[in-house]
């Protein structure tokens, strides 16, 4: 969840925006399970799709409602990350997706992730998301499903997996770019905090 730069986050809990992202969090193990499960493939992967691509309701409705919270600031982007790795290992189980594929987007999460919370644990300081890792994150967030789509036989298979791939090699390169940008964000960070006053 991201905020301007002035704008202070509340040390509040129990908001909306904050339980939208706990309920994300809580449908994971219902959509691993209707993945992996044989014969509820298409409604856990349904649900894989709505619960990922609603990442940024929960952060939208907090900057509308100037309810942006330091538990969200945290809990908002776990989520994302919980759901996307959650999805991932159930669909590489089911052999809907490739494990190669998997790991080029763990992998770049993970590190992103433990930066992060580095940063905001220690120096109490928060990146602010950037817009090409934005768009990196919605053209995975589109691919993954599609390619599973298309793995598992349902209707259009040939050509969601076409579409899939495609916006999975424009979108992994984007996440990776993205990611080298958020170097320099961390270099900038501490070299100022290195700096006299």
């Amino acid at each position: 969840m991201s905020h301007s730069p002035g704008e202070r986050p509340s040390s509040a809990i129990l908001t909306l925006p904050n339980a939208l992202s706990a309920a994300r969090i809580a449908l994971i193990p219902l959509f691993v399970w209707l993945i992996i499960h044989h014969g509820t493939e298409l409604t856990g992967l349904a649900l894989f799709s709505v619960v990922v691509a609603t990442d940024w309701v929960d952060g939208a409705i907090a900057r509308r409602t100037g309810t942006v919270t330091a538990l969200g600031a945290v809990l908002d982007p776990t989520a994302d990350r919980l759901a996307i790795g959650a999805g991932l290992i159930a669909l590489v189980a089911r052999g809907a997706f490739p494990l190669w594929a998997a790991l080029l987007i763990l992998v770049r999460d993970g590190l992103i992730l433990l930066v992060g919370a580095g940063l905001l644990l220690v120096g109490r300081v928060r990146l602010e998301v950037r817009f090409l890792g934005k768009v990196a994150t919605f053209g995975l967030m589109m691919a993954v499903p599609m390619v599973a789509w298309g793995s598992f036989g349902f209707a259009f298979a040939p050509s969601a997996l076409a579409l899939g791939w495609t916006i999975f090699s424009v979108a992994i390169v984007e996440s990776y770019a993205a990611a080298a940008l958020y170097v320099g964000d961390v270099r900038r960070v501490l070299a100022g905090r290195r700096r006299p006053g």
